[in-house]
């Protein structure tokens, strides 16, 4: 997917003085508005008229009386011009009805040749591409964060709708006059016909009753009846593939052992060169290109176009499945094959043998595929597995791109000089996230440990096991796994105990971190479980435990224990708590004096 933001986007610009008319308008340095003025809005001293593609100038007043659409949109992203095509459809078919609804393009390309060629196949008007300081303003004005948008205005210049791109997309001239309420009767229409749906209802259209097969055969629908059939919504990019691929074995697991399986891909990719890349690389069906079914069972299923892939599962009766197959393969990889069809006993199952193999987790379980019974050291060094077996050892995983991993390394070897003298039986294994070979060996270069070589298989097992799968994100920043000297895991959340303890954390476990902590639950006791601040006067906030947070009074990370407000999210370290209680002539307990003060630090 391209990038969502507008290009050389939010120039600060003057601001005018807000008219008598618009007393609803917000100011112009970029809040929200409700109602606006259209005509008063869109004119300046030097221009009263909008331009059409063929040169003609059509006055503003014109406007009066219709709805309008402001269209912020920009040529050079191929998910706009898709949109675009979408767009000049329903606008021709509302126009053949004679509607009185009008959409003013509000161009984000930064010259004037793109605008034409762009403004060109558009049938509406447009503010012209000269007049820069309106279209700055009507960004700010509308809060047009990204392209396309089109913010939807009745004809008394109130705002009906913010996400009118979401509501074509979906619904199309159907939409019509994409109000909220108009877009949420829809959306319960379709919640009434999710009750009765079939399979037929889901993957058939007025215009089409087949799919697509990777050599671009039509596959009749019908081939499917009584199947369980997963719609896998995504994106052609390097996470959708890698988990793709993860699919795949699954599909032709299932499809080997005479499954009743289908998978049919609903491509969200802008560039019809991206669709047919990955239905090549398939081995299932498909929707076909730019198909307008694609866009309505987005809506249909309340997708986030933001949050991918998407599986929804149709049962074999037609019905939808309330399963994420996503995270069930995040959870158990290959093996997920194993709870199919999806029923509540068969990942019962699968939950009792992964947590068997859990119990019994070695370091060899972990890091032993194969071949691939070894990690690295420098100049080609191979150590084997079977050499730290015995050892506490600490995965992690880090990325030379990533600046917070580079500004803790020198932390990190500090620390692991510092266990390493007081247990030799002590190790640090990199587990690397770099996008290419050269710079994993820059950044592995300056480490003093070992490492899993670049692109090793077993990374993906490992991200599993400790469940690193969040979806559309691969990449897994500063985490530290330790596991100890039986290979059984320790914590993974060894950044934030060194951030907390120190090296005094070693080796880690349960019974250190209580030991370390219990000068602290000593003190705690002491403590008023609720307390009410200036601060926070909203509500009372309420003694909590907890593992980290940040603080609100010294703005530094805290630990252990924090004066929290659950609904406002707000965290308030008990030393910051005690003494402004104390500035207030309520101090409590036999609090000394010392420590009333925050050092600042959220430290004890």
């Amino acid at each position: 997917m391209g990038d969502l933001g507008f290009p050389g986007n939010f120039l600060h610009e003057k601001t005018e003085e807000v008219s008598d008319r618009d007393k609803k308008m917000a100011d112009e340095e970029g809040r929200e508005v409700d109602v606006v003025d259209v005509v008063s809005l869109l004119s300046t001293d030097g221009r009263n008229f909008l331009i059409r593609n063929n040169g003609d100038k059509v006055a503003i007043g014109s406007l009066e009386g219709k709805m309008i659409a402001f269209y912020f949109s920009v040529s050079c992203l191929p998910h706009c011009q898709l949109f675009n095509l979408r767009l000049i459809e329903v606008y021709n078919e509302l126009s053949s009805q004679d509607n009185g609804f009008e959409i003013i393009f509000v161009s984000d390309d930064r010259d004037e040749d793109s605008f034409n060629d762009y403004f060109s196949k558009m049938p509406w008007f447009a503010i012209p591409f000269s007049d820069s300081w309106m279209r700055r303003k009507l960004e700010k004005k509308f809060s047009a964060m990204g392209v396309p948008t089109l913010v939807i205005l009745d004809v008394n210049g109130k705002v009906l709708n913010r996400e009118g791109v979401k509501a074509v997309k979906g619904y199309g001239a159907e939409g019509y006059p994409f109000t909220v309420e108009k877009i949420s009767k829809l959306r319960e229409e379709a919640e009434n016909a999710k009750k009765v749906q079939t399979l037929r209802s889901v993957l058939v259209s007025s215009y089409r009753d087949y799919l697509i097969a990777n050599d671009r055969s039509k596959v009749s629908v019908s081939n499917l009846e009584g199947k369980i059939v997963a719609l896998y919504f995504t994106y052609n990019d390097d996470f959708s593939r890698e988990f793709t691929a993860e699919l795949a074995q699954i599909y032709r697991k299932l499809k080997e052992i005479g499954e009743s399986f289908e998978v049919v891909l609903v491509s969200w990719d802008d560039e019809e060169s991206c669709y047919d890349e990955a239905i090549e690389s398939m081995p299932w069906l498909a929707f076909p290109f730019n198909d307008k079914s694609c866009d309505k069972l987005f809506c249909y299923f309340d997708l986030n176009e933001f949050v991918w892939p998407n599986i929804i599962l149709i049962g074999s009766d037609g019905k939808t499945m309330n399963i994420d197959l996503i995270e069930l393969i995040g959870e158990y990889g290959f093996e997920a094959w194993e709870a199919f069809p999806f029923s509540q006993e068969k990942l019962h199952e699968l939950s009792k043998k992964a947590q068997a193999k859990l119990e019994s987790q070695t370091l060899e379980s972990l890091l032993v595929s194969g071949d691939l019974d070894y990690v690295i050291g420098k100049k080609g060094l191979k150590v084997p597995i079977k050499e730290l077996v015995g050892k506490t050892i600490l995965l992690y995983f880090s990325a030379r791109w990533h600046p917070r991993c580079r500004d803790y390394l020198p932390k990190l070897i500090e620390e692991y000089h510092e266990i390493k003298n007081v247990d030799t039986d002590f190790e640090i294994i990199f587990i690397s996230s770099d996008h290419d070979q050269d710079s994993f060996e820059k950044f592995f270069l300056r480490m003093p440990w070992l490492a899993l070589p670049f692109g090793d298989e077993r990374k993906k097992y490992l991200n599993r096991i400790f469940k690193f799968h969040p979806r559309g994100q691969s990449f897994v920043g500063l985490t530290m796994v330790v596991t100890g000297p039986t290979g059984r895991t320790v914590t993974k959340e060894a950044r934030e105990l060194l951030m907390i303890h120190g090296t005094d954390a070693y080796p880690f476990t349960e019974e250190k971190i209580k030991e370390l902590e219990h000068p602290t639950e000593e003190m705690a006791k002491g403590w008023p479980e609720k307390i009410k601040l200036d601060l926070h006067d909203e509500h009372e906030l309420v003694l909590t435990r907890c593992f980290t947070y940040d603080c609100k009074g010294a703005f530094e990370m805290g630990h252990s224990w924090t004066y929290r407000c659950v609904e406002c999210d707000f965290d308030l370290h008990p030393k910051c708590a005690l003494n402004r209680k104390k500035e207030n002539g309520e101090a409590h307990g036999e609090m000394t004096e010392e420590e009333y003060v925050c050092d600042g630090e959220g430290t004890l």
